[in-house]
């Protein structure tokens, strides 16, 4: 399957995909190093594991993690950027982990892809008419001001007002 059928969530994954589960070449890693490597908690790496997006092996009472769980990591974490919900990313990982026929889980996200993004653009529009009611007020106050006698300094930021 090409790199350009794949969503953009794992643009960078190899070609293949993840590593294949039980794969034991490679680097092996640390909780601790992969907190420090993305920037989150050993907890939040906790949950995942609770979650069923990581599957560490143990060493003794440590948790040792493979390429794959790393590369599972780093699309959970682009996943949570993305706005997805956790089931949502859990069912693309696995689509990433299955050596079956991706069309429809593909067709699926990008159902999901669309769903963020028509709701990332109704936000946008609430922001922007809500920027737009704000500075309203703001002339409003601008104008009364003025009219007592007060007038504000456009220069200065708003939250300067001249005390009477």
């Amino acid at each position: 399957m090409s790199t350009e059928s794949r969503p953009a969530l794992a643009d960078d994954l190899p070609e293949e995909g993840l590593p294949e589960a039980g794969d034991d070449a490679g680097p092996l890693f640390t909780i601790t190093e992969l907190a420090a490597e993305f920037d989150i908690t050993p907890r939040a790496i906790r949950f995942y594991e609770d979650m069923g997006l990581l599957t560490p092996a143990r060493a003794g009472r440590n948790r040792v993690y493979t390429q794959r769980d790393r590369t599972r990591l780093k699309l959970t974490l682009r996943g949570k950027r993305l706005g997805l919900s956790l089931q949502e990313i859990k069912q693309l990982v696995d689509m990433y982990d299955s050596q079956q026929d991706t069309v429809p889980q593909l067709r699926a996200f990008l159902g999901v892809l669309q769903q963020h993004r028509r709701q990332l653009q109704q936000q946008l529009s609430d922001i922007e008419v809500t920027l737009a009611e704000i500075a309203q007020h703001e002339e409003r106050c601008h104008a009364l001001l003025a009219d007592a006698g007060h007038p504000i300094d456009s220069s200065r930021p708003t939250d300067s007002v001249a005390k009477p």
